[in-house]
């Protein structure tokens, strides 16, 4: 069994050029690879497409690469919570290619199960559907959309071992299995790292084939974007 474990997010990212696209795992900030972004800013690597479902916000996840100027697209779904995102965006600073949040999922699961293109109807007689091809099928009107690939996904896990089988938990188990097959090299980063034979295969949610490189992170902070209490 190969051994893909790296000592840290320095090492795990370190042949990550400028100019490369990337996938980065989570949901809002939930399960977000939050010491491969903060390797990302540590190296300076500019030119950057992320592809992630949302930007973070501004002082933490892809909000922070934001700020140095590190990202040149972003190919997202919801950037809501971003004021500086909003500012690039305005400003023509950053390009920005935003996708229906279920096209965007499936276009990334189609990019790692190899199927270069799908139909879907979301979008059809929007913005969306622009230069597009556009089918009726069945009566419905249905958009042509791609599959969507990275140059490394980095996705985040709670659970993995040695040879790279990750175990995902609660919200946590969003776009990051999708992301670790669409990459052509995937970089985990998971909260216990464990030997191989310790995990139950039942509960595997990514298979070590997907991933290239693995490592146990440190110092999550695992912020909320916008608690909402009630007065009893």
């Amino acid at each position: 069994m190969i051994n893909k474990e790296v000592k840290n997010a320095d090492e795990a990212i370190f042949d990550i050029p400028d100019n490369a696209t990337l996938m980065l795992g989570g949901f809002g900030l939930c399960g977000i690879p939050e010491n491969a972004i903060s390797a990302l800013i540590k190296k300076g690597v500019k030119g950057l497409t992320c592809i992630s479902n949302n930007a973070g916000v501004d002082d933490f996840g892809i909000g922070l690469m934001l700020q140095k100027r590190q990202v040149k697209k972003m190919i997202s779904s919801y950037v809501g919570e971003n004021a500086e995102f909003e500012r690039q965006l305005l400003s023509g600073e950053l390009e920005v290619d935003l996708i229906p949040q279920g096209t965007l999922a499936e276009r990334i699961r189609a990019g790692g199960a190899g199927i270069p293109a799908f139909f879907t109807p979301a979008g059809y007689g929007t913005e969306v559907a622009e230069g597009k091809e556009v089918r009726e099928l069945h009566g419905k009107h249905y958009l042509m959309e791609e599959w969507l690939k990275a140059d490394f996904s980095l996705v985040k896990a709670w659970k993995g071992d040695k040879a790279g089988n990750l175990v995902f938990k609660g919200t946590a188990r969003n776009f990051n299995p999708m992301m670790a097959m669409a990459g052509k090299v995937t970089i985990a980063e998971v909260e216990e790292l464990v030997e191989v034979g310790e995990l139950d295969p039942n509960q595997i949610h990514t298979p070590g084939i997907y991933v290239q490189r693995i490592f146990q992170g440190n110092n999550y902070e695992k912020r909320i974007e916008q608690r909402t209490t009630r007065l009893k």
